[in-house]
């Protein structure tokens, strides 16, 4: 009987698979151009969807965001709330109304709003963020002026409809977000906004994290959702878009799904104040920031190219 070559056996316990350890060194040099891309620039990152209510995903999300942090890229998170703000309504006997996509947020709603944004979502991501390894801040929009709002209705069927206390943001003072980024944090920011009278409005997070990547100068805008991206002909899986400029966009955007609609104008927002890129991206895939970066998917919106 031959006996096994020490040199050439492998020890089942402790060697890895040559292939494996080739295919990571691979991942690592194949994102070198896109962190050189991104270091030191600031990348405002849209948190919701399935990733927000899924344990697992939410701690790859965070893991996902200290990784940017140590290799110098500088990630802002937004955050939503929908999930949880729906079930502290019902907790308290208050119906969840959406039209066009938006919350209708009565007097009774907009303090289970501000409670379950600021004391509530964005403390425990920053605790999931500071179990990853890095350092969080949990900042409400109404912290040293973030956000300014206005009240605002929507269009559905071609009436406007009374959303209730719903704003967009109106005005932006960052210096608060860029005082946590300076001081070697990630900003863990809520949509909520006051408006000229103190009162708190609740904005659309994607809305929001547009308004902010704008003001800050951000580099790129990453939307989580809960699809494959934009599909131009829905529910067709083939007419998956995978990259469109802001023209085509806005020519597409009245015949889109209503809960699609708040995600790509803020992705139009972004880009037409100068941010270079946004990205939408399926949230429900584990660690799918980091993803992105070696395998871009989703759908990504450029401003429209300038004519020669």
């Amino acid at each position: 009987m031959t006996e096994p070559h020490p040199e050439t056996e492998p020890h089942p316990e402790t060697e890895t698979p040559a292939s494996d350890a080739v295919a990571k060194a691979a991942a690592l040099v194949e994102s070198l151009a896109w962190l050189r891309s991104l270091r030191g620039r600031i990348v405002v990152v849209k948190f919701g969807g399935n990733a927000m209510v899924d344990d697992a995903l939410k701690h790859d999300f965070a893991a996902d965001m200290v990784y940017l942090r140590e290799v110098g890229v500088l990630p802002v998170v937004v955050h939503g709330g929908g999930p949880q703000i729906s079930a502290a309504l019902a907790a308290r006997g208050i119906p969840s109304e959406f039209r066009g996509g938006l919350r209708v947020t009565t007097a009774a709603a907009i303090g289970v709003v501000r409670d379950v944004l600021a004391g509530a979502v964005g403390p425990e991501l920053a605790s999931l963020i500071a179990a990853a390894g890095g350092s969080a801040q949990p900042v409400s929009g109404e912290t040293d002026g973030l956000f300014v709002g206005t009240r605002r209705g929507t269009i559905v069927d071609g009436e406007e409809v009374d959303l209730g206390f719903v704003g967009d943001v109106t005005a932006v003072n960052p210096a608060v977000v860029r005082a946590i980024l300076e001081a070697g944090q990630i900003p863990v920011v809520s949509s909520i906004a006051p408006d000229a009278d103190g009162q708190a409005l609740n904005v659309n997070a994607d809305s929001a994290a547009a308004s902010l990547a704008v003001a800050l100068g951000a580099e790129k805008l990453v939307i989580l959702t809960d699809v494959a991206g934009l599909y131009r002909d829905w529910p067709d899986r083939a007419s998956l878009v995978s990259a469109i400029d802001a023209t085509d966009l806005t020519a597409l955007l009245p015949t889109l799904e209503s809960g699609m609609i708040p995600k790509m104008t803020a992705c139009l927002e972004a880009v037409d104040g100068g941010v270079p890129v946004a990205t939408i991206i399926d949230g429900r895939i584990p660690h799918s920031v980091l993803l992105e970066a070696f395998a871009p998917s989703g759908t990504t919106v450029v401003p429209t190219p300038e004519k020669s």
